[in-house]
């Protein structure tokens, strides 16, 4: 026989299971079991009912306010902008609220202060707002009155039941926003101002 010719047969015996093997291995591996395809996991929770009494509570949807010159005369300088949505939640059954009772939200605000040493601006009589009932039912809450600059902005009314807490059943969620406007005479010291408006809750 001639070694050469045996050599090279087996080698070439041997190159092709080496080949085989890898595809033919690989493509089985492939075809059964994909280690890199999709696979789905069922997710699932089940909430029990809060048990307890329930509660009255406010959120505010943000932090800030800015106001932006607008609608200024020779006289005046006129801002404007908008409150933050403000959501009050009652989650308590009827008999957990106190007969005759009611909440309500009011605002208070300070002065408004320059970061530069300017005068201060007295918010009593150059701050105003318009409050206005976005959602819930305008039938058992009402959104307080208008108080222009001027009029005295002091615990000024945002929310209010319109009956009794205990009347309203099942209770639920009402939000309101409010038109804020600072009005000041034309020779007001330019630079930032800033104020803090506080939003209180209160049955």
């Amino acid at each position: 026989m001639n070694r050469r010719a045996f050599a090279f047969r087996a080698t070439t015996a041997f190159a092709g299971a080496v080949t085989l093997s890898v595809v033919g291995g690989s493509g089985i591996a492939l075809a059964l079991d994909d280690p890199h395809g999709d696979k789905d996991v069922a997710v699932s929770v089940e909430i029990a009912e809060l048990e307890g009494p329930g509660v009255l509570a406010m959120t505010v949807a943000g932090q800030s306010a800015a106001l932006t010159e607008s609608g200024s005369t020779a006289t005046n300088r006129q801002f404007t902008g908008t409150l933050p949505t403000v959501t009050v939640t009652d989650t308590r059954t009827a008999d957990e609220i106190p007969a005759g009772a009611y909440w309500y939200v009011l605002g208070s605000i300070t002065d408004f202060s320059g970061t530069a040493g300017q005068p201060d601006i007295a918010s009593a009589d150059s701050f105003g707002w318009t409050p206005k009932l976005v959602a819930g039912d305008p039938g058992s809450v009402a959104a307080g009155d208008e108080v222009d600059p001027g009029e005295g902005f002091t615990d000024s009314e945002m929310l209010a039941m319109a009956y009794d807490s205990g009347e309203i059943a099942p209770e639920g969620s009402w939000s309101a926003n409010a038109d804020l406007k600072l009005l000041t005479g034309a020779a007001v010291a330019p630079g930032k101002y800033s104020a803090t408006l506080t939003l209180s809750l209160f049955e």
